[in-house]
């Protein structure tokens, strides 16, 4: 059986006050979402041992939005999994679009992130997609199995999730049609060796689409980024129909 598994992504948003704000309102309003969800918070640097210890005895995962692919060493402004592990991390993002986009993530340093993240016992987010140049070019199934090769050298897939996030309809208030999204997804489970990893669809994910977007069979979950800020936007996600 697959995972599914319902992410937000707090991108760079919310202080530790605004975060300890935010879980007073959402946490009580998932009781009655099925436990076979897994809910999981990625929140930023700053914010993780804040929320950490706000989510001692409820269902919330705690995950971080970056890691490096070293233990320790002279790279200023990273973090590493050991750093990660100890603030109660569970989940990590790797390769987001924003990250390969402004701050020159490649596909080779996104695998050696996957690797260190899986050797200290983290779930890595694999985060693949084209952009719209490449979707209008025809290369979507290319670039995504290009990114998949590289990206998976070596990682264990029993211990991975993967999210489809094509890049021109994140924050841009467009949405890839979900029969689109669904094909896509079985194309990337296609190449796998493991069947059964979770994959997540991210893109404008909404209160508004998310039922529409579950009831494809081949979407696992969602990563979320905007409609993750507001307490009742995800709770309306995560308790989907």
């Amino acid at each position: 059986m697959r995972k599914v598994i319902i992410a937000g992504n707090w991108k760079m948003y919310k202080t530790q006050g605004e975060a300890t704000e935010f879980l007073t309102e959402f946490i009580s309003q998932i009781d009655d979402a099925p436990e076979d969800r897994e809910v999981v918070l990625c929140v930023p640097f700053t914010d993780l041992t804040i929320v950490n210890k706000s989510l001692h005895g409820n269902r919330i995962r705690l995950g971080a939005q970056n890691v490096h692919w070293e233990d320790c060493g002279a790279y200023t402004g990273e973090i590493s999994a050991s750093m990660l592990t100890e603030m109660g991390v569970r989940y990590v993002i790797i390769g987001h679009s924003e990250r390969r986009q402004y701050f020159g993530e490649t596909d080779e340093t996104v695998n050696l992130r996957l690797k260190a993240a899986q050797h200290h016992g983290l779930i890595p987010i694999l985060c693949v997609g084209e952009t719209k140049q490449q979707r209008d070019a025809g290369e979507t199934e290319q670039i995504i199995a290009a990114q998949l090769a590289r990206d998976l050298v070596g990682i264990d897939q029993e211990r991975l999730v993967i999210a489809y996030e094509p890049i021109w309809a994140i924050g841009t208030g467009e949405t890839c049609e979900v029969t689109e999204a669904c094909r896509v997804i079985g194309l990337i489970r296609a190449q796998l060796t493991n069947p059964h990893v979770t994959i997540q669809y991210g893109g404008s994910v909404k209160p508004s689409n998310i039922d529409e977007i579950m009831a494809q069979p081949q979407i696992d979950g969602v990563l979320v980024g905007g409609a993750s800020l507001a307490p009742s936007d995800f709770a309306g996600i995560v308790n989907y129909k």
